[in-house]
């Protein structure tokens, strides 16, 4: 039990809430920082909250005084945010990870350099940009902002011959990337854990299956031929150690008819694909994220059987409590106040 050792939280949602109760398992005090702390998931039962502007600098040097290693629950903390701690402090992901995180086109270019195999894409700044690379693909593609896009907001799927001033304008933005569309059997999600000496875990992958852009259920462990499973592994590996990660990240990749890989996007957090694993894994995603930012030994994440994971949107909220007297089911209520259309309330976890 670490009594005296208090993690910092950026963010304040429902996966700020799972990492708080998983530092309480090893006696860690968490200290949530967010526009929104007062009465979010993570605020609601956190130790410490500072409710303040991720760029309000006397809020940031009060929060890493009193903390002893600081993580992000998602990838759009100002990275400025992160370059204002003190060297001495170890603050996960890091700097290199999170930045490349935000932007999909940084994310692409990434994959691209350490031989991980993408769709063709283009880098878009304009309409007449956006209509020559629509000429080039001549088939079926998806449009993009390069930043700030999350569970199917922020794209457009479109194809050659389709009007670009309309889709330059309705996607509204400076700077986006065009995507060709990859015919794909399954998706596929890999996470990986890395300590800040440069020890990893790699968690059994994940199948997934998106409703409207967001994920709908998760099956695990995938079954998948062993060299796909080496593959995506590798992949992971690749990226974790050139993003100097410290922490968690996902890689999320299409699987081709002919069982190729193809890069899809990652995410330096504990990923919703991963659920599954606080009660499917001996060490859950929270538990080694917590272990990884706070000097305690990566856990093993061995599991039996099969499991799932639905996720519970504001629409079918009603299911969290149905499924209460449910023996073979586990709730995780996220505590948020107000059920809206898409928006995740909580998930279930059962095995088989």
């Amino acid at each position: 039990m670490m009594t005296n050792f208090k993690l910092g939280i950026f963010g304040s949602g429902q996966l700020g809430r799972m990492i708080v109760q998983a530092a309480a398992d090893y006696g860690i005090a968490c200290h949530v920082f967010a526009p929104d702390a007062q009465n979010s998931p993570a605020g609601q039962i956190c130790n410490t909250l500072t409710q303040a502007e991720y760029t309000d600098q006397d809020a940031l040097y009060k929060f890493y005084d009193s903390v002893n290693a600081v993580t992000s629950e998602f990838e759009n903390i100002p990275v400025s945010s992160l370059q204002a701690a003190p060297a001495s402090l170890l603050v996960s992901p890091g700097i290199k990870a999170l930045a490349t995180a935000q932007n999909r086109l940084n994310e692409k270019q990434t994959a691209k350099k350490l031989g991980i195999p993408t769709a063709p894409y283009w880098k878009i700044t304009s309409s007449a940009e956006l209509s020559s690379a629509l000429e080039i693909l001549n088939a079926k593609a998806i449009l993009k902002t390069a930043k700030l896009g999350y569970d199917g907001k922020g794209q457009i799927r479109t194809r050659s011959g389709e009007n670009a001033d309309h889709l330059w304008k309705e996607i509204n933005t400076e700077l986006a990337i065009l995507e060709s569309f990859v015919d794909f059997k399954k998706e596929v999600s890999f996470l990986i854990a890395r300590n800040a000496k440069g020890e990893i875990s790699l968690f059994p992958p994940t199948l997934n299956h998106h409703e409207n852009g967001i994920l709908d259920h998760s099956t695990a462990p995938a079954i998948l031929p062993h060299h796909v499973i080496e593959a995506g592994n590798n992949y992971a590996r690749l990226i974790a150690e050139h993003l100097e990660l410290v922490g968690l990240i996902a890689i999320e990749l299409f699987l081709t008819d002919d069982n190729q890989l193809i890069f899809n996007e990652i995410a330096p957090r504990p990923h919703n694909s991963f659920h599954w694993t606080i009660e499917g894994c001996k060490t859950s995603q929270f538990h080694q994220l917590v272990r990884s930012v706070c000097n305690l030994p990566l856990g093993s994440v061995s599991t039996k059987g099969k499991w799932h994971m639905k996720n519970i949107l504001g629409q079918s909220v009603d299911e969290l409590v149905s499924n209460y007297n449910n023996a073979g089911k586990y709730i995780h209520n996220y505590g948020k106040n107000e059920p809206k259309t898409d928006r995740k309330m909580g998930h279930i976890t059962w095995s088989e």
